[in-house]
């Protein structure tokens, strides 16, 4: 088995403290209030939501996908990074046995910069090529996209 990892950056005017909670720690009740077609429902079906909890995301009728299931691995709340490991979907992965993901959040200019990286683990003798992360990365950045204009747009939420 194979990792390969990819890392990318997303910056925004909203502070970090805010944009953590609303993308980690608030997530299950944040993202389906903004996201209704796509995102049914997130719920913990495992613990509270600290380490070790697992978190189902339920998506919507028009979604390419039913559901996943993601583990928390470390929390650092003071910090705002989260480490969180893909263990379930609906969808068979052919290539890929897990995935996981690092997310940090830190101040820039009364903003933040959220910087992720993905390390897919690959099933022996598989190839993974960007195109086949792609839509993945481009989800990420849509969602972050959305959260943003909401907490922009929404001043007190997650304040």
């Amino acid at each position: 088995m194979g990792v390969i990892a990819y890392s990318q950056e997303f910056t925004s005017a909203v502070t970090p403290s805010r944009m953590f909670k609303a993308l980690v720690l608030d997530s299950h009740n944040i993202i389906p209030k903004i996201v209704p077609g796509g995102i049914k429902s997130i719920e913990f079906i495992e613990g509270d939501g600290g380490i070790g909890s697992i978190k189902q995301t339920n998506f919507g009728e028009s979604a390419h996908i039913k559901y996943t299931k993601h583990k928390i691995d470390a929390l650092d709340v003071e910090n705002f990074y989260c480490k969180y490991t893909l263990i379930e979907s609906d969808i068979k992965f052919d290539k890929i046995k897990f995935i996981v993901y690092e997310v940090k959040f830190a101040s820039i200019d009364g903003g933040c910069v959220c910087k992720m990286t993905s390390e897919y683990h690959v099933e022996e003798g598989s190839e993974l090529k960007e195109d086949d992360v792609k839509q993945g990365k481009d989800r990420a950045m849509g969602l972050f996209k959305t959260v943003e204009e909401y907490l922009l747009a929404n001043s007190s939420v997650c304040a």
